[in-house]
């Protein structure tokens, strides 16, 4: 599917016995009730045309990244933007994908200035952090500097937004929370392929890795803290 305009957000959930299993649990439904903003750093994972193009779930959250991102600068926290970077031709994704198709993600996140590489609908400002991953975490020791970058500002709290869902971004939130963060999925602004691919990552994290929240929630805690 070309990029037609249309877009979709996906219908997420999590099961209710979820939800009633963390209660019994802690006490409460969410793991983490406040955040502070400045400690607080927005990760946007691969939003980048070769992905967003084609995909209708992933132009449909583009206006909550967005979102969240003008809220987060404006109480003083981190907006990190996350592209796949060329590593090489590893001999094992030649092997895992083919010759074509491992040549095409390695290619995935484009050339030339960071800023440029993006999907064209983001704001860019000067104090966002652009970086370079390859692997599909970015935050995978000695494949990304982000981590370094955030511990340079503080940063313990990190909301986990971009495409694909099941893949770069769940691999994400995975290695976060094995780094002590403090890890906020939102649900409406991550996108995969199918619904369900989405939700089976948001109830994996939800019960194991941290938080998932929706936009709303996300702005109403930044406002708040």
């Amino acid at each position: 599917m070309a990029d037609d305009g249309r877009r979709r957000v996906h219908e997420w959930m999590i099961e209710d016995r979820e939800y009633a299993r963390q209660e019994a649990r802690r006490g409460r439904r969410h793991a983490f009730g406040h955040l502070d903003p400045h400690r607080t750093a927005l990760v946007v994972v691969d939003m980048v045309p070769f992905f967003v193009t084609e995909n209708e779930y992933c132009r449909g959250v583009v206006p909550n990244i967005g979102r969240i991102a003008d809220t987060l600068r404006r109480a003083g926290g981190t907006v990190a933007w996350v592209l796949p970077g060329a590593d090489g031709q590893p001999a094992v994704a030649v092997e895992f994908y083919g010759p074509r198709v491992a040549e095409m993600f390695r290619r995935s996140g484009g050339t030339g200035p960071l800023r440029d590489r993006l999907w064209h609908e983001f704001e860019i400002h000067d104090g966002d952090l652009l970086v370079e991953k390859t692997a599909a975490s970015a935050f995978f020791p000695g494949r990304s500097p982000l981590p370094d970058l955030l511990a340079a500002r503080g940063v313990d709290t990190v909301l986990i937004t971009g495409t694909v869902t099941n893949v770069c971004c769940e691999s994400s939130a995975r290695d976060a929370s094995t780094l002590g963060y403090r890890v906020i999925m939102v649900a409406d602004a991550n996108a995969a392929v199918r619904d369900r691919d989405h939700n089976a990552t948001l109830h994996t994290i939800y019960r194991t890795f941290g938080d998932v929240r929706p936009t709303v929630d996300v702005v109403a805690m930044i406002g708040a803290g």
